[in-house]
């Protein structure tokens, strides 16, 4: 089931990405080859992108990859480190549920108010409904990596941690560099076949 889920995700946040930049390009071919363009074009991409932020934030929350910075964290003990992390996790459930309340008040306004998209015939709350959807799973992808925290499954957030793979992937260079120098060695001590 989960296998299920993720593809659906990663299928969607695809789909937004590859929507982006199909409307993006035709605009940019349709304005220098034909002389012509979507007036809605950019207000459709604008929204698209949207999409695309709250669900991929909600995404990089349940896959780990946001970044942060634990240095301090990580001079505690793993048990101290938990409740950090667990304090730290109610702060970001606090401030999504927050959020949460204000685009779903803001939504209703929108729907009681009836105002269309600026350059597109659809309802602005329709558009914009992903603002409370989009904190919903927020919310939601925060309790999961909660639940795991306090399982004792994790010990923090594991978020990116950008300087590590930037010197795992400069040792791992240096040692591909060492291994090519060795292969050109050995290719040039070795003799000819016609030797």
């Amino acid at each position: 089931m989960n296998k299920f889920i993720n593809m659906i995700e990663e299928g969607f946040i695809a789909f937004l990405l590859t929507a982006m930049t199909v409307v993006t390009f035709s605009q940019v071919v349709a304005r220098y080859v034909f002389n012509s363009g979507a007036v809605w074009a950019l207000e459709l991409t604008t929204y698209l992108f949207a999409w695309l932020v709250m669900f991929g934030a909600a995404y990089c929350v349940k896959k780990g990859v946001h970044i942060g910075i634990d240095a301090f964290v990580n001079i505690f003990a793993v048990r101290t480190r938990r409740y950090i992390t667990l304090f730290s996790i109610s702060l970001c459930l606090l401030y999504c549920g927050i959020l949460f309340k204000g685009s779903w008040d803001y939504i209703a306004k929108l729907k009681m108010i009836g105002i269309e998209a600026e350059d597109m015939p659809i309802e602005e709350w329709q558009i914009k409904i992903i603002l409370p959807i989009g904190f919903a799973l927020i919310f939601f992808r925060l309790l999961e990596v909660a639940w795991k925290v306090y399982k004792g499954d994790i010990e923090s957030m594991h978020f990116v941690n950008e300087s590590k793979e930037l010197i795992d992937e400069m040792q791992n260079m240096h040692f591909v560099d060492e291994t090519n120098k060795l292969v050109d060695d050995i290719d040039h001590r070795s003799p000819s076949p016609k030797e």
